[in-house]
């Protein structure tokens, strides 16, 4: 077994660094030094929470083929990271406030989320429960999981 701690960060490709920082940092995300973007080396951005982002760049193909979580063709690989949050009203009230569109929703037992795309259409899951850990991780697998079914 490999002693992992926990995740270091997480690197997503964005066309618009101006964009992608101001998006981010609506979210709460801190610059914390752009270590040369045009020349492909990240961006390092960190939440209060401790997570921290690598914004990588620049993007340089204009038609992507992007994994997304809700469109018919789907492609191996990492479709979108979740973040767990305090309050899901408060978030909803906070992403109106700025502008910034949900673009989908599912709750499964205990655990309600919703969905954003950052401005490079990555998707971001937020997602609210009580405790430590949601009742839907202990699903066994002939649970019902009907209600699944709404994830992206």
């Amino acid at each position: 077994m490999i002693g992992i701690r926990k995740i270091d960060h997480v690197g997503i490709r964005v066309r618009d660094k101006h964009r992608s920082i101001a998006f981010y940092e609506d979210l709460g995300f801190a610059l914390i030094v752009d270590t040369g973007f045009e020349k492909g080396h990240p961006i390092i951005m960190r939440h209060p929470s401790g997570i921290v982002l690598n914004l990588l760049g620049p993007g340089t193909e204009d038609k992507d083929e992007n994994v997304l979580m809700d469109v018919e063709r789907k492609y191996a690989g990492y479709t979108h990271m979740a973040l767990r949050i305090d309050s899901l009203a408060e978030t909803e009230a906070f992403l109106a406030e700025k502008g910034i569109e949900i673009t989908g929703r599912f709750t499964f037992k205990d655990m309600n989320a919703i969905f954003i795309r950052d401005p490079d259409r990555n998707v971001i899951e937020l997602d609210e429960y009580p405790g430590e850990d949601p009742v839907s991780r202990l699903t066994a697998p002939d649970d019902d999981c009907e209600a699944y079914d709404a994830h992206p």
